[in-house]
């Protein structure tokens, strides 16, 4: 493979230039902006395709919905016609995805006037009716996919082909396979456990090449002067023989492929498998880029790349852009506020990450959740373990961040116990990796440790008088365990825990698959369901739904169930 030369924004100050340069040439005209059809543009004859990905609910990071905003009109205003379209993952990520069930987003892509848009595996996080009705009735969009069906009848049309100065531009939707265990299992299945939805996912990889390749030729039999592919495959290893690049090499026909799933932001020229080359593009996550594809008007395809934003914060701040979808945005905003603090249950014991009776030498309550177990601790490891059906869940101390008072429940309360958004994984490890990562994360007892273990489905005993068997690198991860072990008596579901034996277990992304805490314990785990859902939204699916709204006795005690016991 060999990258393209990329002309880069690598400065703010270049990243203002760029956008004073591409947004600000005409005068900035309040309403309608995006209309195709404005009177008084003169049409050059060129097409700018603007495509996103991975947005993740992040509306106002990186550019912004409202900076996209800005630069489409612009464009258009300098007479480009555009076309906007996006690669999957835009519907969830963020509160705002999670409190509205992906809603308020797609309101936001109707008011942008996106064109198309593809599923991409977090597109199904809010159930399987949820996703169709918004993409069917919701979204003035189109979604398309040449390989999402549902027994073997595809569910939304394999490519659509838009006009623009002249020219028949088709784009091919195409979602990676990964898609069944990356959400969640349950949603593609019926109510007897039989899967019905699929990807055409078979290992060899043939059945999505055949897919993108009927869908492209047909575009072509159509008329399509280029065709251009949405993918959300990635590029990561895990993903074969569904990436993007095992797609190029086994098609011909495509002229760009526009890329999600992975979050990078290579820029990729390819062979296909006549020899031709293909260009593929890639835009992040949550809008730190903006990607382009420029058509001459003489059908030229000039370039397609990407604007970076090399910072945290938002374009249209930094620039104090104010137009109609700057509003848009933060009335949305402003509705997630106050739906946050919106009551949605109820518990009748506090719920704690403190020692209700020690206090630290300066008199502050101590973090007990990081040391021994807890009753919230057991809820969120609960909730873990209900939503993915897992054997086992793990919970790192350090992850669970507030009190939930006892009374009413908010929405608030909730996302404020997992406030950093991890996703929620499930791998099969063996007895003596569950083993060697609770020695692990029981290694500092008594004194707190962000990596100590709150669990559901399991219990286990921590002897303190024993000096933990577990030696560290410069970097505090986890380089093996000798000696005599503190961790002792593990059960799972009431039987000694078998080290040969085969569980799964649940917990987030940053303790089971990032070495978060320290943990190499995970290692080459194989991962059965990978990053299906926020950590946060299990939290609320669990206390709203499987516990009805109300937290009860089971929860009564501040130091919990009796899971973890600790003798010194």
């Amino acid at each position: 493979m060999e990258r393209i030369s990329m002309r880069r924004i690598i400065s703010v100050f270049l990243t203002v230039l760029m956008l004073i340069l591409v947004i600000y040439p005409c005068t900035v005209k309040a309403a309608g902006a995006n209309d195709k059809k404005e009177q008084g543009t003169e049409k050059n004859g060129d097409v700018y395709i603007l495509f996103t990905s991975d947005v993740h609910c992040g509306v106002s990071k990186g550019f912004g919905y409202t900076g996209l905003y800005e630069i489409r009109k612009n464009l258009e205003e300098q007479g480009y016609e555009t076309i906007l379209v996006d690669d999957g993952d835009s519907i969830q990520g963020e509160a705002m995805g999670t409190i509205t069930d992906g809603e308020a987003i797609v309101d936001l892509m109707n008011d942008l006037q996106y064109d198309v848009a593809i599923p991409g595996n977090h597109e199904f996080d809010y159930g399987m009716d949820t996703f169709l009705n918004l993409a069917n009735k919701k979204a003035k969009f189109k979604y398309i996919s040449c390989n999402f069906n549902k027994d073997g009848e595809l569910i939304f049309d394999p490519y659509t082909i838009i006009e623009a100065a002249g020219m028949k531009i088709a784009f091919v939707g195409v979602t990676t396979p990964e898609t069944i265990t990356t959400s969640t299992p349950a949603y593609f299945q019926d109510n007897k456990g039989n899967y019905i939805y699929g990807f055409m996912g078979d290992k060899t990889g043939e059945g999505v090449y055949k897919a993108v390749q009927e869908a492209v030729d047909a575009a072509r039999k159509e008329g399509a002067d280029f065709v251009y592919v949405m993918g959300h495959l990635g590029n990561q290893d895990i993903c074969e023989p569904w990436t993007y690049a095992d797609v190029i090499e086994n098609t011909n026909g495509i002229d760009v492929f526009l890329d999600g799933h992975s979050h990078d932001t290579d820029q990729v020229v390819m062979k296909n498998k006549d020899g031709d080359e293909v260009t593929r593009a890639a835009v992040g996550t949550k809008l730190n880029c903006i990607g382009y594809s420029h058509i001459s008007a003489d059908k030229e395809i000039v370039e397609t790349d990407v604007w970076s934003w090399p910072n945290s914060e938002s374009a249209p701040k930094l620039l104090n852009i104010e137009n109609d979808m700057a509003d848009k945005v933060a009335k949305k905003e402003d509705e997630l506020e106050n739906t946050l603090k919106k009551v949605v249950a109820k518990t009748s014991i506090e719920l704690t990450i403190f020692d209700p009776k020690e206090k630290d030498d300066s008199g502050n309550p101590i973090r007990m959740v990081r040391r021994s177990e807890t009753n919230l601790g057991d809820l969120c490891a609960d909730a873990c373990r209900d939503q993915t059906g897992a054997d086992i869940a793990f919970v790192n101390g350090g992850g669970i961040r507030a009190v939930i008072e006892k009374g009413n429940i908010t929405y608030e309360d909730i996302i404020n116990v997992h406030p950093y958004g991890n996703m929620v994984s499930v791998l099969e490890l063996s007895g003596q990796q569950i083993l060697d990562a609770l020695e692990w994360g029981a290694r500092s007892v008594p004194d707190e440790s962000g990596g100590f273990l709150q669990v559901s489905g399991l219990t286990y005993e921590i002897d303190a008088s024993v000096k933990s068997p577990c030696s560290e690198d410069e970097n505090s991860m986890c380089t093996g365990i000798k000696g005599t072990r503190r961790v002792k008596n593990v059960k799972v579901d009431g039987k000694d825990i078998d080290p040969k034996k085969t569980y799964t277990v649940a917990g987030n992304e940053y303790l089971m698959q990032q070495n978060g805490d320290g943990f190499t314990a995970f290692d080459g785990a194989k991962v059965v369901q990978d990053r299906i859902k926020l950590d946060n939204q299990v939290l609320i699916d669990y206390i709203v739904d499987t516990l009805g709204g109300s937290v009860g006795e089971e929860y009564a005690d501040p130091f919990g169930e009796g899971r973890i016991t600790i003798t010194e």
